[in-house]
């Protein structure tokens, strides 16, 4: 892959100081600017931004992919198989309920990855993966 610009994303939370605790405790990402109703966070690189918004979230529509109900809209990052493997014994280690436990899908197939899905306090759903061959990322067969 060439180098790729940041991305950018700013999402609602019902409560910034349980966002800074999972974001930046729990997740690891490094703490930019804030304000009374806004933290930024450095998630690997990217700019995510927590807006305070008190008013509750529903339920995500679910999708089926590879046996498992995937939640939409959802989050995340396809990360290195070594930090996806150390970031998913992190989020065992701190008791992280996932929505879908930490496992490889599609194994055997071109788009073979590692996956997992977990909420933030918030109700957001977020995905971390990882692919056994990188350059596979868009394949279609």
């Amino acid at each position: 892959m060439t180098d790729l610009r940041p991305f950018h994303l700013a999402f609602p939370v019902d409560d910034l100081a349980a966002a800074r605790a999972f974001y930046g405790g729990v997740l690891g990402c490094a703490e930019g600017r804030s304000a009374a109703h806004w933290i930024d966070f450095n998630l690997y690189g990217h700019q995510i931004v927590a807006h305070l918004d008190p008013a509750p979230r529903g339920d995500a529509v679910r999708a089926p992919v590879d046996g498992h109900d995937v939640p939409v809209p959802h989050f995340g990052l396809v990360l290195d198989w070594d930090e996806w493997e150390a970031l998913a014994a992190r989020l065992v280690a701190a008791g992280i309920a996932f929505g879908i436990e930490p496992h490889i899908r599609f194994v055997g197939q071109p788009g073979e990855q590692a996956t997992m899905f977990f909420r933030d306090p918030a109700g957001n759903a977020l995905e971390f993966k990882a692919f056994r061959d990188p350059a596979k990322l868009f394949a279609t067969a």
